[in-house]
């Protein structure tokens, strides 16, 4: 909205002249003028080139809710209540190495790795679980406070997470306290519905629900920086479109860096690959 600011001038008829004459405030004039309204500039985000280096199996059954890299393995959550997992996946072939069920009163969804703790978020029930990376047994668990949990990573020390919004929450890795929230925004606003995380090159990368689509997040002030359009990506690796039919491949959800390879795995819900792209420089 644009603020109209008007000058207050006096006028005196000196003769038959008419004069527009400054204010006078103790012997001092100020001359009052108008400034131009202020142009808000908003960077469009830079587009982020990609190409496909690989496609490997998926199990097509997995409702993909997080997913890490770390020493050659995936560590891979999947939701719906009754069906949740926390599984160790060997990248090359798909195969699920070790399982571990969560109870049927609890959906499983992002996740992320600490060291050697890795840890995994629920979607309505608040809580959150603390595994042992290397034996994937259940050692701890923690609390949050929004109404929902989606997507999950870490800077090292905290736990970020979203809620579906666009609002990014940190939380202390050894308290568990709220240190502090993150908006999103682009050069339209806020961005809605984050997803997925992950932590690449100080930059946080998320999928955008019911979207083809990551952006490439500044943690420092909350404004997306890049974007990269994988609207093609499906077509390219063979993944069926949204069908809604159960079971049938559906939105983009997982990412997991590989820093080491200069590779990231992207997934889906239900989908029956893992492809393996590579961002431009």
């Amino acid at each position: 909205m644009m603020r109209t600011l008007t000058a207050a001038a006096s006028f005196c008829v000196l003769g038959a002249t008419l004069m527009l004459n400054a204010c006078q405030d103790g012997g001092r004039t100020a001359t009052a003028s108008t400034p131009a309204p202020a142009t808000v500039e908003s960077a469009q985000p830079a587009n982020i080139s990609w190409d496909i280096v690989n496609i490997l199996p998926h199990d097509p059954s997995a409702f993909t809710e997080g997913l890490e890299y770390r020493d050659g393995f995936l560590y891979e959550s999947t939701g719906e209540y009754g069906s949740s997992e926390l599984r160790k996946v060997d990248p090359a072939t798909g195969k699920v190495l070790t399982t571990v069920k969560l109870e049927p009163q609890y959906f499983g969804e992002g996740i992320t790795i600490i060291n050697e703790k890795l840890y995994q978020l629920t979607y309505r029930e608040g809580k959150g679980f603390v595994y042992d990376l290397g034996t994937l047994k259940k050692t701890g668990g923690f609390s949050f406070h929004t109404a929902e949990g989606w997507g999950m990573t870490t800077n090292g020390s905290q736990l970020i997470f979203d809620e579906g919004s666009n609002v990014l929450h940190y939380l202390d890795a050894s308290t568990f306290a709220e240190v502090k929230t993150l908006s999103v925004t682009d050069q339209d606003g806020k961005v809605d519905e984050l997803n997925e995380l992950e932590m690449i090159q100080g930059f946080l990368y998320a999928n955008v629900w019911k979207q083809d689509v990551i952006l490439k997040i500044d943690t420092t002030t909350g404004k997306v920086a890049g974007r990269i359009d994988l609207t093609s990506l499906r077509q390219r690796a063979g993944i069926p479109e949204i069908s809604g039919r159960r079971g049938t491949p559906e939105v983009m959800n997982g990412i997991a860096a590989d820093p080491a390879g200069d590779r990231i795995f992207i997934t889906g819900k239900y989908w029956p690959k893992m492809i393996v792209i590579r961002l431009g420089k």
